[in-house]
């Protein structure tokens, strides 16, 4: 289902000007949430980081109409109980040739709602270290940018490794995240995710994360880790909007016991939570 200029349509279809710079340049922005019983999780987060960061590119970006989007195709999907992942997009919007933008930009703004399966949440996943490093000099690498190729190039190769998700160092050689979602490591009592200065995207699960910790009995850092630190963790996981805390079981030929760890399992109840409250739905609902 597709949310444009107020409307919703059946499919992912609508017209698109071809000089549109989401398409030519990748000069734009999106975001992905949860919906479930009608209702985006951490909504108005995901908005605020969508707002902040088309601020950062200097597009003109409205948190109503965003709003009303996401609304919109939560709740189409509210009475069916489906579970769906929204993708809200944001492009600076067609313009002339060349990379400068255009002083006065005119935005394109779509959202698409698909199924997301139920089995995604809280499923564990095994990592591979890819040998493209996270740019944590460029901007970009804070921001959820269309630019996603290296993701992509990392995907596939990871794909035909055997494994079901890509690592990314950064160029000074410390772990940044993965290539859907953010990373955190257990060491004892301490639960650290690499900072945003190391080319982290602010994850909005990350944010949550970092706010349960302490009701969980753990401390949260943000502090680089070098690959080595990571490798030397009790337990790993991923976070992000669709999977929520996926157990990490292996980095490379490295086994991690994260799946029964029992912190993990502590954060993964409270996040459950959490979710559920967001939506106003049982526990049950999210996974």
């Amino acid at each position: 289902m597709l949310w444009r200029d107020g409307a919703l349509v059946a499919g992912t279809t609508a017209p698109l000007d071809l000089t549109d710079r989401g398409l030519t340049l990748g000069d734009g922005l999106f975001d992905t949430a949860l919906a479930l019983g009608g209702r985006v999780a951490f909504a108005e987060a995901h908005i605020a980081r969508l707002v902040t960061s088309a601020d950062a590119l200097g597009i003109p970006a409205a948190p109503d109409r965003i709003r009303e989007a996401m609304r919109a195709l939560a709740g189409a999907g509210g009475g069916t109980g489906e579970r769906l992942a929204i993708r809200t997009t944001l492009t600076r919007g067609s313009g002339p040739r060349g990379l400068k933008p255009p002083e006065d930009p005119s935005p394109t703004l779509f959202a698409t709602a698909a199924p997301s399966a139920r089995s995604a949440a809280f499923a564990p996943l095994r990592l591979w270290p890819t040998s493209i490093a996270r740019n944590d000099t460029s901007p970009a690498a804070r921001l959820k940018t269309l630019g996603y190729g290296d993701a992509v190039l990392a995907a596939r190769d990871a794909a035909a490794a055997g494994f079901d998700e890509a690592l990314f160092c950064n160029t000074r050689g410390r772990v940044a995240c993965a290539g859907t979602g953010n990373l955190f490591g257990l060491f004892g009592e301490i639960l650290v995710t690499p900072p945003l200065t190391d080319g982290v995207l602010a994850g909005i699960v990350r944010a949550e994360i970092l706010a349960l910790a302490a009701g969980c009995g753990l401390r949260a850092e943000e502090r680089s880790l070098s690959l080595p630190d990571l490798m030397g963790a009790e337990a790993v996981f991923l976070t992000n909007s669709l999977r929520l805390l996926a157990p990490v079981t292996a980095v490379g030929e490295t086994a991690f016991a994260s799946l029964g760890h029992t912190a993990v399992l502590r954060l993964r109840a409270a996040l459950r939570e959490s979710v559920a409250r967001a939506c106003g739905v049982t526990e049950e609902s999210v996974a």
